[in-house]
């Protein structure tokens, strides 16, 4: 499982590559497209910024997994989209958008994870190795 520095210098060092790079690099992962989601934190009240694949995306709708790299916890980020669903998404090195952020309610969920599957199969993987339901997440424009 990937601790929390591990996961942090990962985000920090992709973050680096997008900026350093103009978007040349890194606006892939594992053969997904990479965005960056900014959500408030539920506690501290301060933007958090964190790199993640989006094995999913049709039309203005993004779908996002919060596998934690099959960690028994959620992610921090997903925690923040609960407690506020308004987020900003840029998609590779595009710009910042606001978007709205729902957790998808099980029966959703259940009917979208084949599809994510199909997308990336590495996510079956995570979710066999931990015991909690890996959420999945739909990121929308605002209006």
């Amino acid at each position: 499982m990937p601790t929390d520095r591990r996961l942090k210098t990962a985000n920090t060092i992709h973050r680096a590559v997008l900026k350093f790079s103009g978007g040349m690099l890194g606006t892939t992962f594992k053969g997904m497209p990479t965005i960056r989601l900014t959500t408030i934190g539920r506690k501290s009240g301060r933007s958090h910024t964190v790199i993640l694949t989006a094995p999913i995306i049709e039309d203005d709708t993004i779908v996002v997994v919060a596998s934690r790299g099959g960690d028994p916890i959620d992610p921090a980020w997903l925690h923040n989209i609960r407690a506020n669903s308004a987020v900003r998404v840029a998609l590779g090195h595009g710009p910042d958008r606001p978007m709205t952020a729902r957790v998808l309610p099980a029966g959703e969920r259940d009917a979208l994870w084949p599809d994510v599957i199909a997308a990336h199969p590495g996510y079956a993987d995570y979710q066999a190795m931990t015991t909690r339901t890996i959420p999945l997440v739909t990121l929308t424009p605002l209006g």
